[in-house]
């Protein structure tokens, strides 16, 4: 992590969860963490828990609007200059059937919601970020957050949209990196895989295990 220290970081998904806790690590590992999110006061909060020698930023951002994606970019490196790592962290879980078959259907803007969140913010995070390095010359980082659910089938039908979006990130993350590497970039590219994980998206009665949001942020630190 030393080659890191004093480099900026652009976390999605900020202000709580794993988004939260990697922002957090980041910090004290002396990088420049800037957290997206809707709310941007949760992500201000966060400065009370650094001990290391890094910051945190708020900026606050609707991921599913591309606009608003665009400006967050652009802030970014007007103020800190470049882009060295990015964590595409932020997701949402949609419960319910793809089809009206079994009368739980998600709907239309559900829909709309959880590809635009999930998988379409990933993408265009990752092209920016990879431009905002490629620009300065920078071999940086981009770390996707996918799922356990991106790697089967889930036991529950109501979770086949969701999972639909994780399988959609892995391969996104398997194609950026080849391309990455067929173009001779430098650029590293690492899909993190956790399985349940206790933050508010697994709900409050799941008695299942889960893992905390800071075990799964020292997964995260780029190399």
């Amino acid at each position: 992590m030393e080659r890191w220290a004093g480099k900026t970081a652009l976390v999605t998904g900020a202000s709580s969860g794993i988004g939260a806790a990697v922002s957090v690590r980041l910090a004290d590992a002396g990088m420049r963490v800037v957290g997206l999110a809707r709310r941007a006061e949760l992500v201000d909060e966060l400065r009370s828990k650094v001990h290391g020698e890094g910051s945190i930023h708020s900026r606050q951002c609707d991921l599913t609007d591309c606009t608003a994606l665009a400006e967050a970019f652009a802030w970014v490196e007007e103020t800190f200059g470049v882009v060295d790592v990015i964590v595409n962290n932020a997701g949402v879980f949609v419960h319910g059937h793809i089809t009206d078959v079994g009368g739980h259907q998600i709907s239309d803007e559900q829909l709309n919601t959880v590809l635009d969140l999930n998988i379409k913010a990933v993408i265009l995070g990752s092209r920016r970020a990879i431009s905002s390095m490629q620009k300065r010359g920078v071999s940086g980082h981009v770390i996707n957050i996918s799922s356990i659910a991106g790697h089967y089938i889930p036991f529950s039908d109501l979770f086949n949209v969701y999972s639909s979006t994780k399988h959609a990130v892995c391969a996104f993350s398997a194609a950026l990196l080849n391309e990455l590497a067929h173009l001779g970039s430098g650029i590293k590219v690492t899909s993190i895989s956790p399985g349940l994980v206790d933050t508010a998206m697994a709900g409050p009665d799941n008695p299942l295990p889960k893992m905390r949001s800071e075990d799964v942020a020292r997964w995260n630190e780029p190399i």
